[in-house]
């Protein structure tokens, strides 16, 4: 029983439990999918069935992982069949387990609110784009939002953290920022607000069919 309900895998060099970070970063990149498809048929077709299967998936998945055992959650099984060729990188389990925590907390509420009482509201729509956030976070950037609120709670440091952004350590040549490289990214901003500006009447127009295939076919 205790090698089913567990969390975390003892792996050769660590002196805690670990998760592979990439199993969790492709399980999240499958759930912010999942999210972002379902609010896009609410936002242009009015439509919610999907987010209440969604809800019910996130909160179902959340659940096994922390509560039974992360490698029985379906969606890390799923990344783990995504990223299995790829090297693991370790990371610290207790960190991930009190970030999927609020993953869990989140969830239910909107499991209560959308599923069982049927309901939508700016409390509805602002779980689920803080999900979002931490979910696109996660997959895009390997950074744990959740697991930045770890060290408010408990005392001991969070170890092997992804990206070893735990240990404290000077920056490689490679990933220093100059003034240029800034000014460029400032630059690029402005460039993208003056195209907006200058081509606004263009930008706002809806295009048309260029061969004219949509308009034959309307007269057949």
């Amino acid at each position: 029983m205790s090698n089913i309900v567990k969390f975390g895998e003892n792996v050769a060099g660590y002196n805690i439990p670990v998760l592979n970070e990439r199993e969790i970063r492709a399980s999240a990149g499958i759930l912010f999918l999942a999210i972002f498809i379902s609010l896009m048929m609410i936002l242009f077709k009015g439509e919610f069935i999907m987010i209440k299967y969604v809800i019910i998936i996130f909160l179902t998945d959340f659940i096994i992982r922390v509560f039974i055992n992360p490698k029985y959650s379906p969606t890390l099984i799923i990344g783990r069949l995504i990223v299995g060729n790829q090297v693991p990188e370790y990371v610290g389990a207790q960190q991930k387990k009190f970030a999927w925590i609020i993953g869990i907390t989140l969830a239910a509420a909107m499991f209560i609110l959308m599923v069982i009482v049927n309901s939508y509201s700016i409390i509805t729509g602002i779980i689920c784009l803080i999900c979002l956030v931490f979910l696109f976070f996660e997959s895009a950037f390997g950074i744990c939002l959740g697991c930045k609120f770890y060290k408010m709670f408990y005392k001991e440091k969070a170890q092997y953290c992804p990206g070893e952004v735990c240990d404290v350590k000077s920056k490689q040549e490679i990933q220093k920022t100059s003034k240029v490289q800034l000014l460029i990214v400032a630059g690029f901003i402005l460039f993208i607000l003056l195209t907006g500006f200058v081509f606004n009447d263009n930008l706002s127009k809806e295009p048309f069919d260029l061969f004219g295939i949509e308009s034959s076919e309307s007269i057949k």
